[in-house]
């Protein structure tokens, strides 16, 4: 049957540069903690990028409403622009976190989850580019989620440690906060997969 009003195909190029744009704030955010200098000009990087994603997914809605057809349910869209928007927003976050709190330096707890976080971002940045063709994306965001479940169970670990005494409570409080903010961002890429599989599952 011919397609009397194409598909904006369009929208899979924006969901590719999405996808390319959260994988590079998230290894800025790696490279941020495992070598820890120059933090305020990798923050003000990290924030670049922040808005960068806010024009992308400026330019999804734009399409949104100019196109009569779009690839897949509108609603899926604009979850997932949201979903992956929460992921790049929970990075910026967490790096401003270090500044803010003075944090002297980064545990290996706090290293292994922002680790865990670029793990995602490769997988969902691997799901996204295979979005249209829709073929091989299941073991991506597989991963996705099992790094989500390593991410938690660190996360948990870590802050029990925490209040086991011997640490000042500011100290506490803060990388409570730290570890609170990176497991956030980890549930966001995991909701942001998920609407991955919704979308196949619609297919």
């Amino acid at each position: 049957m011919v397609r009397l009003i194409p598909k904006d195909e369009k929208f899979y190029d924006l969901f590719i540069a999405d996808g390319e744009n959260l994988l590079e704030a998230a290894r800025a955010l790696e490279s941020m903690v495992n070598n820890y200098d120059r933090l305020e000009e990798r923050v003000t990087e990290i924030q670049a990028l922040e808005k960068k994603g806010d024009q992308i997914d400026d330019e999804v809605a734009r399409r949104m409403q100019k196109s009569f057809i779009t690839p897949f349910d509108r609603e899926d869209i604009h979850e997932l622009v949201v979903h992956l928007d929460d992921v790049v927003d929970g990075i910026q976050a967490t790096a401003e976190t270090f500044t803010i709190y003075g944090i002297t330096a980064p545990d290996d707890d706090v290293k292994q989850l922002v680790g865990l976080l670029s793990g995602q971002a490769v997988q969902l940045n691997e799901a996204l580019n295979k979005l249209e063709s829709k073929r091989d994306i299941v073991p991506h965001l597989q991963l996705v989620h099992e790094l989500e479940h390593k991410a938690d169970a660190l996360s948990r670990a870590a802050i029990g440690r925490l209040f086991k005494g011997g640490m000042d409570p500011l100290d506490v409080i803060k990388l409570r906060d730290l570890y609170t903010v990176i497991e956030e961002t980890i549930d966001a890429a995991e909701d942001a997969a998920e609407v991955i599989e919704r979308i196949l599952a619609k297919s």
